[in-house]
């Protein structure tokens, strides 16, 4: 019997910073958050999480409950109150909105920490030395702040383009794909190509053991730090790098 690829990746930090990143992509303003449209955006990503067989914490499906029953809400008609004095209604997005500024906030926090704590570790002492000798080598290539959720958004449009969110193929026998040779195979095909390779060329075939074992192999080398990936700006095309490349 077919057993699916079940991958549980530590790079997800919860449906939170899932959110706040829809709302910087979307230069949403997080204090009137338009609920319809996030949770358009939301349940893509979802959708495409299973699609590629990640192994989802129920958190994210509970938030997604959550931004149903707000967007529900929101369309419900306002009764009309034969009431003189004016009423005030709560907002359904409130309790969302308070926690996404609490968790920016804190986001931001430990982002700066980590700044410090990065700046910190460069710093060391030593006996005076000449570094003539690394004066012509070439600089290395820097990782790049394409984050987990950058690379889902780019899944969703390679299974839109390739219409691989069809049935794919149909499986005579078992056929696995081992993470460390796709891991070998796109580090030779990114030797190859010292401009960069685009996103959506690592996924040649229709096969969603293929495609599974592609996106993990990616991010076990991005991980590694053997390769980075670069967007220019919001929504553009995904590059991958060779992290030894020039």
């Amino acid at each position: 019997m077919y057993q699916p690829y079940q991958v549980k990746l530590d790079t997800f930090e919860g449906p939170l910073d899932l959110l706040l990143h829809l709302i910087n992509q979307y230069e949403i303003d997080i204090y009137d958050i338009p609920v319809a449209e996030i949770t358009e955006q939301y349940m893509v990503y979802i959708h495409t999480m299973q699609q590629l067989e990640l192994n989802i914490a129920s958190e994210y499906l509970v938030m997604a409950a959550t931004l149903l029953a707000i967007k529900s809400q929101l369309l419900l008609p306002n009764q009309e109150l034969d009431v003189e004095e004016e009423t005030y209604e709560e907002d359904p997005r409130e309790e969302l909105m308070q926690r996404l500024i609490e968790y920016r906030k804190y986001k931001d926090a430990a982002s700066q920490l980590k700044e410090k704590e990065l700046d910190a570790n460069k710093i060391y002492t030593r006996p005076p030395k000449a570094f003539e000798e690394f004066a012509t080598k070439q600089p290395t290539q820097q990782q790049g702040d394409v984050s987990i959720y950058d690379m889902i958004a780019a899944m969703t449009k390679v299974f839109e383009r390739k219409k691989w969110n069809q049935p794919l193929e149909t499986r005579v026998q078992r056929s696995e794909i081992p993470i460390k040779q796709r891991m070998k195979e796109i580090l030779q095909q990114l030797k190859q190509h010292n401009e960069g390779v685009p996103f959506e060329q690592l996924f040649p075939y229709p096969s969603r053991s293929h495609i599974v074992a592609t996106f993990v192999a990616v991010l076990e080398l991005m991980k590694a730090r053997q390769i980075h990936c670069v967007q220019k700006q919001h929504f553009d095309e995904l590059i991958i790098y060779d992290m030894e490349g020039k």
